[in-house]
């Protein structure tokens, strides 16, 4: 595999890029997933018991990811090795080294609740209601009608949390403290929402459809709703857009919404909602619960870090930016001095496709373009591969970094601060000791 140019030639064409690389490597202490001074990157060789080869390359403040992360698991009914975040309502990342398969499987998939699951759920008499301002008929569809009257797609869809790396941001942002598993690109079946709503009949003011779910608060109040967010009307026309009822040709499992869900691949998964009993054709943006206020919104322009920013100045979140993961090896592997090393991942962009995948075992130095399948429908994740070599013995980082098909890159550390937390798109990263 042939060598590739250093990170700054990547980033040479975008100043913007330039000026975020050179941002996180001179930004203040962090938090969990460690910040400290470059002047104890000596002392971590002592702690890891190994030296550092290319110890001159590592950004100012980095832990080392083998001192970063944590794969504890935690046992949830119909998952496997999922991390908890929280347990009202739950909330549960997969590990990196997890999610290597090409389909998410369900017992993989990560859980973003926001309020508690229904209790019970009778499949003969749940109903799905298409109503709102913008809708002509309105109409209500039972399960068995969704499936007989409307034909069938499956499309393989990534779906992230807008917070998917919290942890890493400074000053904190409140929330679930998501790492880097908050995704998942699994199987999903269902019918198009652009043809169940072009049968109700879609008014010409329409700009926005948004959700109802039959999740309940965290209050128990009945009256309250948890969550109801949406998308705007070309979204939610897109071919790719579903009404599903089936992952990876199974029932959906409770916690990622049975018996029906939307799935809008590519955006926060907020926008999909779970549970869905009812679908609003809105003649303005969506005002309901978690759509107002900071919930899923960015300043509209970079802000320092800490920065109070109002909340009219502040954007809704849409398609998801550029981002890669490394699923094998799993990070803390020892590794024999001589051999090349094959690592692999997924690589995904939003609305958009990745367009290459860049590795690195000199903490950014230098990279090495991977192979990088294309994606196996729109809005699904990509497989990338690619082998490495090591110069001597000692502790080494492999770092993923991409590209999408509109030259966006992803950052080397961290994007711009934002006050809740979103868009974490900073390169994933593993430990490797090479003996």
């Amino acid at each position: 595999m042939k060598k590739e140019r250093g990170i700054h030639e990547l980033y040479a064409e975008d100043s913007e890029k330039a000026d975020w690389l050179v941002w996180g490597r001179k930004t203040d202490p962090m938090t969990r997933r460690g910040f400290i001074k470059k002047s104890g990157l000596l002392a971590m060789g002592t702690v890891l018991g190994a030296s550092i080869p290319f110890a001159e390359n590592f950004p100012g403040g980095l832990i080392p990811a083998a001192l970063a992360q944590d794969d504890d698991p935690f046992e949830i009914p119909g998952k496997d090795g999922l991390i908890i975040l929280n347990d009202k309502p739950i909330n549960a990342e997969t590990p990196p080294h997890l999610l290597d398969d090409d389909i998410t499987p369900a017992n993989r998939f990560f859980i973003r609740n926001n309020g508690i699951p229904p209790e019970t759920i009778d499949l003969t008499t749940w109903t799905l209601e298409i109503t709102g301002e913008s809708c002509k008929k309105t109409t209500k569809f039972t399960l068995e009608e969704l499936k007989q009257n409307f034909e069938h797609h499956t499309y393989q869809l990534q779906l992230e949390c807008g917070g998917n790396g919290r942890s890493e941001f400074n000053p904190p942002a409140k929330g679930n403290q998501w790492s880097v598993g908050a995704i998942g690109c699994a199987q999903w079946t269902g019918v198009r929402l652009k043809d169940v709503l072009t049968q109700c009949g879609i008014k010409e003011d329409a700009v926005y459809i948004a959700y109802y779910g039959a999740d309940t608060h965290l209050s128990g109040d009945p009256n309250q709703v948890p969550i109801s967010r949406g998308v705007p009307i070309s979204k939610a026309l897109e071919d790719e857009t579903l009404i599903a009822w089936a992952m990876n040709g199974e029932d959906i499992p409770l916690q990622n919404g049975y018996p029906l869900r939307l799935v809008c691949g590519g955006w926060p998964a907020s926008t999909s909602g779970k549970w869905i009993n009812r679908i609003v054709i809105r003649n303005q943006i969506h005002d309901g619960p978690k759509m107002g206020g900071q919930s899923y919104r960015v300043p509209c322009n970079p802000v320092a870090s800490g920065t109070k920013v109002p909340d009219e100045d502040m954007c809704i979140i849409e398609s998801m930016p550029v981002k890669s993961i490394i699923t094998f090896p799993k990070s803390g592997i020892t590794h024999e001095l001589g051999k090349s090393l094959a690592v692999r991942g997924h690589a995904w962009a939003g609305d958009f496709e990745v367009s290459a995948l860049y590795v690195s075992n000199d903490f950014g130095k230098t990279w090495h373009k991977a192979d990088l399948n294309p994606p196996v429908n729109r809005l699904a994740w990509q497989r990338w591969h690619a082998t490495l070599d090591f110069p001597k013995i000692g502790y080494y980082e492999v770092w993923a970094l991409a590209a999408d098909s509109q030259g966006h890159l992803q950052p080397m550390v961290l994007p711009g601060w934002n006050p809740k937390g979103y868009l974490n798109n900073a390169c994933h990263r593993i430990a490797i000791q090479v003996v």
